[in-house]
């Protein structure tokens, strides 16, 4: 699938990893819908990105928000060709703190929610709009799903079984839904980021980045925002990479603590 006028939703496009794809897709000439929680930041960046941009404020727990947002772009664009679920949460803590105490449970409900839960309700409503479209003469193409998980679901550190968990799951369902949608003409792709310099990361203080820097193999870095983007980008064009999950990650593997 080539990008050129054809409509992505992006889950979490208003910052990090979803802002870079919405940057890249729409300088490749597609519509980029920026469907993010935060009204101000992703507001900016439609504005940034001009007519062939659109912001809707959305939670992907929910489904009428979701169900809302996706009928939204339809209106507004005609159709919906692609998706990618970079929407996610982490919260680092311990099954027992310091004293012997379980941590709360609705954290990890909240991150299963948000990260598992959240991309899966993505995809069952936007897979509804990609089977109705017309399929690509050639291809037979009608739609593309790029989803988000993490180097975590195969290397969890002390203190991310919440975050493993939900990555996990988005790479455990990525062949079943795959093999699913093959029918219509839908691809199912999966990304793992290693270390990349997102919010997610900002957090952190300056002695913790550069040793998590040092950890990747080559390059001595944190990821870029763009390079996953360039990623996603291939994937759409890619016709042959389907139901696949692909390391983003320098060659790192998490060591079994943190530093």
């Amino acid at each position: 699938m080539q990008l050129q006028n054809k409509t992505i939703f992006i889950s979490g496009g208003a910052s990090g990893l979803g802002a870079a794809c919405a940057r890249l897709f729409s300088a490749a000439g597609a519509r980029a819908v920026i469907a993010d929680l935060n009204n101000e930041v992703g507001s900016t960046l439609a504005q940034e990105l001009g007519e062939q941009a659109l912001f809707i404020q959305t939670n992907v727990t929910d489904e009428g928000s979701v169900q809302q947002a996706l009928d939204s772009t339809r209106e507004r664009f005609g159709q919906i060709d692609g998706v990618v679920n970079c929407a996610g949460i982490g919260i680092a803590e311990k099954v027992l703190d310091r004293e012997g105490n379980p941590s709360p449970l609705d954290h990890f409900v909240r991150v299963i929610n948000v990260n598992l839960i959240g991309t899966f309700n993505v995809i069952r409503l936007a897979s509804v709009h990609m089977s109705k479209n017309e399929p690509d003469p050639q291809s037979g193409e009608r739609g593309v799903i790029i989803n988000t998980a993490s180097v975590a679901a195969f290397d969890g550190q002390i203190g991310q079984a919440a975050y493993s968990a939900s990555k996990g799951g988005i790479v455990g369902i990525t062949l079943p839904i795959a093999r699913e949608l093959a029918r219509y003409g839908i691809r199912v792709m999966t990304i793992a980021p290693g270390i990349f310099d997102t919010p997610l990361m900002n957090g952190l203080p300056e002695p913790a980045r550069k040793s998590l820097e040092q950890q990747v193999p080559f390059p001595h870095r944190l990821g870029r925002p763009d390079e996953y983007a360039a990623l996603a980008r291939h994937i759409f064009e890619n016709e042959m990479l389907n139901g696949e999950i692909i390391r983003l990650d320098g060659a790192i593997r998490l060591g079994w603590t943190h530093r």
